[in-house]
């Protein structure tokens, strides 16, 4: 095992490598390799780097600096000014490339023919950098953004062009490197035991802590065994369980027997942990949002009768004065960062708490339904911002669908149905836990939550809107890719399309990402970042899209989709659709069900 340092050059040319594959199996040998090379002691850096952060997604430590900043500080480095480094992005569109290039540039007469580095300088490790970024990341107060700016300049002075063109990249978000956090998982494995049997051991793991560095870390330095003692921690949120769809109430009491039913709510999921009176709130895709919610905050510390815990439920805007509950759209409004007092008292929020997963040092997680649900009330004191989700069991299908119809004239969007003996399956989506929602117009009862993938150049009026239709996948678990199911050109405003483009700027490729499956090729490739609701008719068979491809059998399609809208502020690529929920959805139309 490597106990030098690992230099971040030759991070970089991993970076690189991993840019230009479009392989996910050559990612994942790639992403091996170079952890094989990295001592223990750079693993968790070097992982949050892979991943374009300083810290696991749920730590709120960012550079924080724009565009703006960061052609500064090229300037700086280069001895140019932030028009010269401006007027280059202009024409390049990534000032990671005009950092390299001006790194080559100015280095051209004094660099060492063997390093690549400036004469004198030593190459810097991994280690070095990641915590000069941290350190910068932790800058604040007056003449922070002036600091920032200089200590990235004296970084990329000190590098060699391909490491500056990465470097410059961090701060905007725009790494585009293609790895998935199961990629990763299984890379570890690979470069640990040559093969991806530790995968399921790893993934366990993440799905408790959501902390790739972590794990990491410790099979690094102590071994798989440790790992596996990781376990839930508060702090730490551990990654939503999940639920399929079944189409009647017929096919539910026949998966799941006798079981609770529960509103489902179109609200904003939650996971609160409490210790003592800090309390962190986060969303499903592991954001923290404490200081957006402070009414669920304070909440917490008078209605939980712990000292320690940690429960799940779904947050909804509340209006007051017509004592009803309002859509999700209004809901996200809640998120700014801005006006927060002002927000809150527009749009107070009420928490239907409906699971618990830890309460003082007591991991529930493995315990029934019906016992997590009874240590969920004795955990939460009366009041009136966290309230207890109803739950009602039931063994007939006429009393389910009395609840479906009572919550879909309450305005909600259906109901939930949970196994009374499951437990709670961290990251996992099973039919321990079943949603039925209202029906839509068309054969397609339900709404698919997709990944955009790349996008199509628009004509006439579309040209000047630099996108005319969207191509966009559903996520395959399995074998971690997207797989493409639809084009979309309809739903949207000139607004939203303006909008998209904007939201899929930073995450362009010019080839095909490796996580990324389709027989369609846009006009601009996209990493799968961005999680659009589409509606659509129906599901249908089509050789034109990859999804469900088995067997030289069609894929799968979605027939006229509409987007409805964005949903990345709560949901993961990896929460988007599944191809077996296509699949089933798709038998539930009345198809025949194809084999396999």
């Amino acid at each position: 095992m490597k106990v030098d340092p690992l230099h971040f050059s030759e991070l970089a040319a991993s970076f690189r490598q991993l840019e230009e594959t479009s392989s996910r199996i050559a990612l994942v040998g790639i992403l091996a390799e170079l952890f094989r090379s990295t001592p223990p002691d750079e693993i968790a850096p070097t992982t949050y780097l892979l991943q374009g952060r300083l810290a696991p997604a749920f730590v709120p430590l960012e550079l924080g600096m724009g565009l703006q900043n960061v052609a500064a500080a090229i300037a700086q480095a280069y001895d140019t000014d932030r028009a010269t480094v401006l007027r280059r992005f202009d024409r390049v569109g990534d000032l990671g490339t005009v950092a390299g290039q001006l790194a080559a540039e100015a280095g051209s007469s004094v660099q060492s023919t063997d390093t690549g580095y400036p004469l004198g300088v030593v190459p810097a490790s991994v280690r070095e950098v990641f915590d000069r970024l941290v350190e910068t990341a932790c800058m604040a107060g007056p003449g922070s953004v002036e600091r920032k700016v200089s200590v990235l300049a004296r970084l990329l002075s000190e590098l060699d062009p391909l490491s500056a063109t990465y470097l410059a990249r961090i701060p905007l978000g725009t790494l585009r490197l293609g790895v998935g956090d199961l990629s990763i998982l299984d890379a570890y494995s690979v470069a640990q035991v040559g093969d991806k049997s530790l995968r399921p051991r790893l993934e366990r793991a993440y799905n408790e802590t959501s902390d790739l560095g972590l794990i990491g870390a410790t099979v690094w330095t102590h071994g798989i065994d440790a790992v596996d003692a990781l376990g839930i921690r508060v702090g730490n949120p551990v990654r939503a369980m999940l639920a399929e769809r079944l189409p009647s109430a017929e096919a539910i009491l026949d998966k799941l027997g006798r079981c609770a039913i529960e509103n489902k709510y179109d609200g904003f999921r939650c996971q609160v942990h409490k210790a003592g009176d800090d309390i962190k709130i986060f969303s499903r895709n592991l954001e923290e949002m404490t200081d957006a919610f402070p009414e669920i905050a304070t909440g917490a510390v008078r209605q939980i009768g712990a000292e320690t815990a940690i429960f799940e439920g779904e947050a909804l805007a509340y209006n007051p004065l017509s004592d009803e509950y309002l859509p999700f759209q209004q809901t996200m409004r809640r998120r700014r960062k801005h006006e927060i007092d002002a927000t809150a008292a527009a749009l107070p929020l009420r928490l239907f708490a409906f699971d618990v997963l830890y309460v003082d040092g007591e991991n529930v997680t493995s315990q029934s339904y019906t016992d997590r649900r009874s240590r969920l009330g004795q955990l939460i004191v009366p009041g009136e911002t966290i309230l207890v989700s109803e739950a009602h069991i039931v063994d007939e299908v006429d009393t389910l669908m009395a609840l479906f119809d009572d919550a879909i004239q309450n305005g909600l969007e259906g109901i939930m149905a949970k196994k009374l003996d499951a437990p709670y399956q961290a990251g996992a989506r099973s039919l321990n836990w079943v949603k039925l929602k209202r029906a839509q117009a068309g054969q397609l009862r339900d709404t698919v939550d997709c990944v955009i993938i790349g996008y199509i150049y628009g004509r006439g009026r579309r040209a000047a809107l630099g996108v005319g239709a969207l191509l966009v996948a559903v996520y395959d678990p399995e074998r971690d890719v997207f797989t493409s199911i639809t084009k979309i050109g309809t739903g949207l405003s000139d607004a939203e399309w303006r909008a998209v483009r904007e939201r899929c700027a930073s995450c362009e490729r010019e080839e095909k990402p490796a996580r990324v499956e389709s027989k369609l090729i846009p006009s601009v490739w996209v990493e799968p970042v961005v999680v659009v609701e589409v509606l659509a008719d129906e599901i249908t068979r089509s050789p034109l899209y990859t999804a469900g491809v088995q067997d030289n059998q069609p894929g799968y399609a979605l027939r006229f989709p509409r987007l409805v809208g964005f949903r990345e502020a709560d949901k993961r690529p990896e929460d988007a659709t599944t191809v077996t929920e296509i699949v089933e959805l798709y038998n539930q139309q009345g198809a025949k069900p194809v084999p396999g």
